[in-house]
């Protein structure tokens, strides 16, 4: 069964006006403020196909930088499309058979492994850092502040113009 995919286009500069004026007429698009992000609807039997036929379409006529699906697939999963240099790529093919694995399942597990380390490296830091201030202030103080600082972010923030 065909279904629509949305999918979100990274560009590695914003899109002159006049690039986007011509793919417009073939297909819709919604462009981000600074034009270096896209959004899009394909129809594809799966996500990855509406992954690989949108890099078909716009790979000539964009600087596309990452194809993503907006939404996860059945397994929980954004996918990514990333076009490589040919050294990068033969890297990877090479590290991906010695580990008798696909290239996909390689990539997808070294950056999948990457993500997990910086989000634990981000943490160990916030830790870290309270720490630090829980040895010069109280618990209720740090929260207060916390606190106040949080909500205050929150109400300086203006709405977004339609």
């Amino acid at each position: 069964m065909t279904r629509h995919h949305a999918v979100e286009i990274v560009l590695t500069r914003p899109a002159a006006p006049g690039e986007l004026q011509r793919i417009l007429h073939g297909m819709p698009l919604a462009a981000s403020a600074d034009r270096t992000r896209l959004m899009a609807v394909q129809r594809a039997h799966n996500p990855g196909g509406a992954l690989h036929l949108l890099r078909r379409r716009l790979d000539s006529r964009l600087p596309i930088d990452v194809l993503t699906t907006h939404y996860p697939d059945h397994r929980g999963q954004v996918l990514l499309n990333v076009a490589l240099e040919r050294t990068a790529a033969a890297a990877i093919r090479q590290a991906a058979a010695v580990s008798e694995q696909q290239p996909q399942d390689f990539l997808g597990q070294r950056v999948t492994a990457a993500l997990a380390r910086q989000e634990r490296d981000r943490l160990r830091l916030l830790e870290a850092r309270l720490e630090d201030l829980l040895a010069h202030h109280t618990p209720e103080e740090v929260l207060a502040c916390a606190a106040g600082t949080l909500l205050s972010r929150h109400h300086r923030r203006s709405p977004t113009a339609p």
